[in-house]
């Protein structure tokens, strides 16, 4: 959410970054609701006073006509108080509504473009693997190799939805749990299980509501809600809490079945495991003081591309235009790795920066030490990595000539020494 002063204050930039966004937002609305507020809590404030002061006259009025005629007077004016009170809540409630809908601002650093054609590459790892065969995609391996079963999956739950099968499911589970290592013990993460189900006001805290609610899948009779990825419950552990500064930063990692409708894809890359209801991921999630966010940011890519290089995949860094950010996100790069079989990038994480955007919706704050009021934290999230794209990456990398996938020496221990899926 975005500081309303701020609004208030710089109404001409909000909106231009609206339109560097690609995006319409109720600024106007805001500002006329905003207005409206602050002329009714004026007049109640002005009441109030003149309240006050005049029930401390009235004991001191000799004039018996005169003290009935001013108690009936702040009668009236009690009765305007309740009045404007009754009209100051739907105000209110209107104006954080309309909040909710703007996205947050992008930083000055983010490029200005309109759709994900002006996205930037900052820099590619790796060359492209060059193979003495046709690489095949990743749905022809898994099912001659009987790891992918695609036709049960879509039989038990419909369209965009697999199965995978004996060392196919071993080698997700493995990945999952190497990348879980790697992050506490080499980046120094602090893992955490947190709940697949959440309250309505987690998903406002992290702004996937209430724009993208057709995308959220959820059990209507106790309003909880499959998460979407695990930034949602990890960020909101510390939602409506003041955190001490000595405490920060913090790095949680977690590894969650994410959910979500793909209807703002139907049509797109309906072969293979790129895109479904149901996947796995691995995230990152920082909160920390808003001097260091960009320098954390950093940090946070490399902790994510580490990952692709343990693994051995050719990746690449790409910086999100204006056009292209997410809702929430202030600055926004993605990894994306090479798959060959597909030749295709495919996006395994998306590093953002919200700044101070998500803890003003979820009131997420830390108490400095020397004092003072108590400041909004800025958070961070990315993918540590997403699967199943990653495995996608790692079985059209790795495959052979006879159809057979290499397992990444990293993995192996996790595989129970296995070395090629045959």
């Amino acid at each position: 959410m975005i500081d309303l002063a701020y609004i208030r204050e710089h109404p001409d930039e909000v909106k231009k970054a609206m339109e560097a966004l690609n995006t319409t937002a109720p600024i106007d609305e805001i500002l006329e609701l905003d207005a409206h507020r602050r002329e009714i809590l004026r007049e109640v404030e002005s009441l109030r006073a003149q309240r006050n002061r005049v029930s401390k006259e009235i004991p001191r009025i000799k004039d018996p006509e005169e003290k009935q005629r001013r108690i009936a007077e702040m009668r009236q004016v009690g009765e305007r108080i309740k009045a404007l009170e009754t009209e100051l809540g739907p105000v209110e409630e209107r104006l954080r509504q309309r909040l909710l809908e703007v996205p947050n601002l992008p930083d000055p650093s983010v490029p200005i473009g309109p759709d994900e054609s002006h996205n930037v590459v900052v820099r590619q790892e790796g060359e492209l693997p060059s193979f003495d065969f046709e690489p095949l995609p990743h749905w022809e391996l898994g099912e001659t190799l009987d790891i992918i079963d695609f036709d049960r999956g879509v039989k038990i739950s419909g369209s965009r939805f697999y199965i995978l099968k004996g060392l196919g499911a071993k080698l997700q589970r493995a990945v999952i749990n190497w990348m879980l290592d790697v992050h506490i013990q080499f980046h120094g993460y602090t893992e955490v299980y947190p709940p697949f189900l959440v309250r309505r006001e987690c998903l406002y805290g992290t702004a996937q509501l209430p724009k993208f609610a057709d995308n959220l899948y959820f059990d209507s009779e106790d309003d909880l809600w499959l998460v979407p990825t695990a930034e949602v419950p990890v960020t909101n552990m510390y939602r409506e809490e003041i955190i001490p500064e000595e405490k920060l930063p913090i790095y949680h990692t977690a590894y969650t079945a994410c959910f979500r409708r793909e209807k703002m894809s139907a049509g797109k890359d309906t072969r293979g495991i790129k895109r479904g209801h149901q996947f796995d991921k691995v995230e990152l999630v920082k909160f920390v003081k808003p001097e260091t966010s960009m320098d954390e940011l950093m940090s946070l890519i490399h902790d994510a591309e580490d990952i692709c290089r343990r693994l051995g995949l050719t990746y690449r860094i790409v910086q999100m235009c204006t056009g292209d950010l997410s809702f929430s996100a202030a600055v926004k790069y993605d990894i994306e790795v090479w798959a060959p079989g597909c030749q295709e990038w495919l996006e395994v994480s998306s590093c953002s920066n919200f700044k101070d955007f998500q803890a003003r919706r979820a009131n997420i704050r830390y108490r400095p030490a020397g004092g003072g009021r108590p400041q909004f934290v800025h958070t961070l999230n990315g993918s540590g990595l997403a699967l199943p794209r990653t495995m996608i990456a790692i079985m059209e990398t790795y495959q052979q000539k006879d159809g057979s996938i290499v397992v990444p020496e990293v993995l192996r221990p996790y595989m129970g020494g296995v070395e090629v899926i045959r």
